[in-house]
């Protein structure tokens, strides 16, 4: 990566670029966006962000979260862009927007406020003041939940809504309130389930599941985040169960579940033994850019191939394709032609993780699969590039002597 200049300058010159893939002479799909075309996108990039913030808070490299920010940054540049060419603001109006609130809602920081005791009544004033600035717009001070978006997922809008209320004094006064709150609910949601009245579960249900956003508020662990990793982790050990099953040779569909219960306390028992480490050492990320003719083809292939090898999926264009390891960034762009015949080396962490990917490529690309030595798998991607997944030297098969 060219070292970067002063935030500034980056951001007129990414501002500039926009401008010019929205010029007469520019890029057909990005003149063809509007602000509802872009919605997916902007939802698409903060969630990108979100997974890469996970990992970060895992112990993982901090370099494909600057990607990821740039590209919720440029989608930030894109709405701008198209309000400029209407006339009705510019990025740099939005830039003194937030520069502008940000002070004024900082008194104690930019002001002379002075004599602030801790967060609490920093969110505290942050309330008047937003609904200071409410009246003076509006004549109304409105209410201290509007803001929060009723679009947003429903455990972060609850946990969201019971901040806001918090902050002019209605809320519990201490934990045990909230804890007792939630058995009260429970006991509710246990008598509706014995009804069998489908509204009455869905309305206790939802009462257990705000109180549960509501107790996440007091222990400041996020229900949103709390529910994501605990979907994270069902994720990994219920794929370590089918990779189990299918090296036994156990057909889909065809283990009971307590062979399968085996499997998951054997994927528990390996989280315990290897907890995640708390950082690890920043590492470059390669970028290897490939030109391809059938970017359809070459996607879905890959789409599939990826998570096999571990590998994530980015989707920043329509024509583009991306997946990336946490060390190679490797993206497939729409091109005339395809560079056919080139050959790349993939380091495979096992023998095993081998022979597993062989059984993938061949139910995707049947006939694609090629190999010399057992342990060992060549293979050939709808563009004609050949890849070679072979183990590390310590791990690969040795010839008799």
């Amino acid at each position: 990566m060219s070292e970067a200049g002063t935030p500034g300058t980056e951001l007129e010159r990414l501002v500039d670029i926009m401008r010019r893939l929205r010029a007469q002479d520019g890029c057909p799909w990005d003149r063809e966006q509007d602000i509802r075309s872009l919605r997916p996108y902007l939802v698409e990039e903060a969630f990108e962000v979100l997974d890469e913030m996970d990992r970060v808070g895992s112990g993982g490299p901090w370099h494909p979260l600057c990607e990821e920010l740039g590209d919720l940054l440029f989608q930030i540049v894109f709405h701008a862009q198209l309000a400029a060419e209407l006339g009705e603001f510019t990025m740099a109006d939005v830039s003194k927007a937030i520069s502008d609130k940000l002070t004024r809602r900082h008194p104690h920081v930019f002001g002379e406020l002075r004599g602030v005791n801790g967060s609490e009544q920093v969110l505290a004033n942050w309330a008047k003041l937003k609904a200071d600035e409410r009246k003076l717009k509006t004549g109304d001070e409105g209410s201290v939940l509007d803001g929060v978006p009723t679009a947003a997922p429903a455990l972060l809008r609850a946990e969201r809504l019971t901040e806001k209320a918090s902050r002019i004094g209605f809320d519990w006064p201490d934990l045990a309130g909230v804890r007792g709150k939630l058995a009260e609910e429970l006991v509710e949601l246990d008598e509706a389930i014995s009804s069998g009245d489908r509204d009455a579960i869905e309305h206790e249900l939802g009462d257990v599941l705000f109180s549960l956003a509501n107790l996440a508020r007091f222990v400041k662990t996020p229900a949103e985040d709390a529910l994501r990793m605990a979907s994270l982790r069902f994720t990994t050990r219920f794929q370590h169960i089918e990779a189990a099953l299918r090296a036994e040779g156990v057909p889909f569909g065809g283990a009971t579940l307590e062979h399968m219960e085996r499997h998951w306390q054997a994927a528990k028992a390996k989280e315990k033994s290897l907890p995640p480490p708390k950082s690890l050492p920043r590492a470059p990320v390669s970028t290897l850019r490939l030109g391809v003719a059938d970017l359809d083809a070459q996607r879905a292939f890959w789409d599939a191939l990826a998570p096999t090898l571990g590998w994530l999926t980015h989707r920043p264009t329509p024509d583009e394709a991306r997946y990336e390891d946490g060390s190679l960034r490797l993206v497939f762009q729409r091109a005339p032609t395809s560079a056919a015949g080139a050959t790349f080396t993939l380091e495979a962490p096992s023998a095993l993780a081998v022979e597993r990917l062989r059984r993938v490529v061949e139910q995707i690309r049947p006939g694609g699969t090629s190999s010399s030595v057992a342990g060992r798998l060549s293979f050939q991607d709808p563009a004609g590039l050949v890849w070679e997944y072979t183990p590390p030297p310590d791990d690969s098969p040795r010839e008799p002597r």
